[in-house]
């Protein structure tokens, strides 16, 4: 009664914004100096467990970036914002940790979600509304998993990036998996979380997500990024084991 009382006079936008500030007050806790988060320059003495079966060190206690959120932190830092700057930017799904990366910059930066609460832009990924060859950059983590029509979404994203331009797009990959699963008569949260591993997956991704997205006229590579970092900043920095982290890269 209360909760329901709560979510009706406090909107989403805020209740998430007071679920971080709750969290950056339990993140005392976690003082030490054991790792390290790139995202908000703090040092705890471990990270969260974090996910359906618990990844240990995983999320930040006080910014919660995930694994692949500091992986993208070093990666455009080092391989993107450190090249030729992009003048106009589309993140999907944008992650509240990555925000002072993209603040007061010369580029145009568009962070867009189907759910209001959680960007500034409210924006159908298979519907987006810019013209063709708009963006020169476009980051779209964890998404696709989550779309019905993922085919019209991908051809949108490659219909508005720029040639030359490229995508950065993540996505689950589950373990051992070759060929991707879809199951479209699972219905409830239960049976997609037993096939899928999240309650609210389309698919379960396997190998062939790189050929997926070479459906469309582009160049994909997929890039495990941590082995392009000293061998140290995996215990510094826990980036993952490489399920959820890798970068495919593409390229129109």
């Amino acid at each position: 009664m209360v909760k329901a009382i709560y979510k009706k006079l406090v909107s989403e936008r805020r209740r998430i914004a007071i679920r971080r500030g709750i969290k950056r007050i339990y993140a005392l806790a976690y003082r030490g100096t054991t790792v390290r988060c790139n995202c908000c320059n703090r040092t705890f003495r471990k990270f969260l467990a974090k996910g359906n079966q618990p990844r240990a060190n995983a999320e930040c206690p006080y910014c919660g970036s995930l694994e692949r959120s500091r992986r993208m932190k070093f990666y455009l830092e080092r391989e993107v914002f450190s090249q030729a700057m992009p003048q106009r930017i589309l993140h999907f799904a944008p992650e509240k940790c990555l925000d002072q990366l993209f603040k007061n910059q010369s580029f145009e930066y568009v962070d867009a979600d189907i759910n209001p609460a959680y960007a500034s832009h409210p924006i159908d990924i298979t519907r987006i509304p810019f013209p063709p060859n708009y963006f020169d950059l476009i980051i779209c983590s964890h998404v696709l998993g989550h779309v019905a029509n993922e085919r019209r979404a991908i051809s949108e994203l490659h219909r508005v990036l720029k040639p030359g331009g490229q995508a950065l797009i993540l996505s689950l990959l589950q373990a051992g998996r070759e060929k991707t699963l879809e199951m479209p008569e699972l219905e409830t949260a239960a049976e997609k979380l037993h096939f899928y591993g999240e309650p609210d997956l389309c698919r379960a991704h396997g190998k062939d997500f790189i050929d997926r997205l070479g459906q469309a006229n582009w160049t994909v590579e997929c890039v495990d990024y941590a082995q392009s970092l000293p061998a140290a900043f995996q215990d510094q920095y826990r980036l993952g084991n490489g399920e959820r982290e890798l970068f495919f890269v593409c390229v129109k």
